[in-house]
């Protein structure tokens, strides 16, 4: 059977099996070995973060005719994209096709901070005052579907294989999910595995409430982009398990993990500012 045959009829078993299988491992980590003390209601936040991640997968179907995948598929038999006019081996294409892919993602969250009406958007992430593995799904629907165009034109003017877009797309998911981990990993070991990855201390800096912070640690998969582009930021001044995460300028914490709230808050004017003492420091759980 040809590649792209066997892709399309199995893509989506593959891509659930691995989303599954990240998630309840990183969940079942998160038990027996969490980095911090959660500060609101894990149900009524679950709840809400799911319910988002599910409304915007069934958006994400009803808008687009193929996703990422399908659409790198038609790109090759149309032999439209810089790669499909190569002749490298097909090894060489998806190494370079999910590097760049990881690329534009980096670029893309970097633009999202600094454009105010993306960051609109953006910011529903950032407003999660607790960080764990539903973080990790817990995106505007507004922003997945911009986010999926960019990624659509992306594939449509690189060409990668669709082996590449789908092991990115894997990727994306499962290193999404691990990041925002609340699980303890080891400092010495942490220092080694994000010379490569990031990895949920790195990536909890992110989602600080400290500005500068904010505005550093971008990657998603592969920290070597922020090393490059001079936005690494490698500690919290507050420290892993006193920072305040959550941003400022938002709702109060019951605000923030409303479903209803989440979806309509890049459109409403901040009727709070949230303040330090507000948000609270959390302590170690172990």
């Amino acid at each position: 059977m040809p590649l792209n045959d066997w892709i399309i009829q199995n893509e989506s078993t593959i891509r659930l099996l691995f989303f599954t299988t990240v998630f309840l491992a990183i969940f079942t980590w998160e038990i027996f070995s969490p980095r911090r003390l959660l500060l609101l209601s894990k149900s009524h936040r679950w709840f809400n973060n799911i319910s988002l991640m599910m409304i915007n997968t069934i958006a994400l179907r009803f808008t687009f005719p193929f996703l990422a995948v399908g659409l790198a598929i038609w790109v090759e038999t149309q032999s439209q994209g810089i790669l499909n006019k190569t002749e490298f081996p097909l090894w060489l294409k998806i190494i370079f096709g999910v590097l760049i892919l990881d690329l534009l993602i980096y670029f893309q969250h970097r633009v999202f901070h600094s454009i105010p009406i993306l960051w609109q958007l953006h910011k529903v992430h950032h407003a999660d005052l607790d960080f764990d593995v539903t973080t990790g799904v817990r995106f505007h629907t507004l922003e997945i579907l911009l986010s999926m165009l960019i990624k659509m034109a992306a594939i449509y003017l690189l060409g990668p294989p669709a082996i590449a877009v789908l092991i990115f797309e894997i990727l994306l998911s499962s290193t999404s999910i691990f990041n925002h981990g609340n699980i303890y990993i080891p400092p010495h070991i942490d220092k080694i595995i994000r010379y490569a990855i990031v990895t949920p201390d790195m990536h909890r800096i992110h989602h600080s409430s400290i500005e500068v912070e904010t505005n550093s640690n971008f990657g998603f998969c592969t920290s070597v982009w922020d090393r490059l582009f001079k936005t690494y930021t490698p500690s919290p001044q507050q420290g892993q398990v006193n920072m305040n995460i959550g941003i400022l300028e938002t709702q109060l914490g019951h605000e923030t993990n409303n479903l209803v709230k989440m979806l309509l808050m890049p459109f409403r004017k901040n009727s709070t500012t949230l303040k330090k003492n507000e948000i609270g420091n959390n302590t170690k759980s172990k």
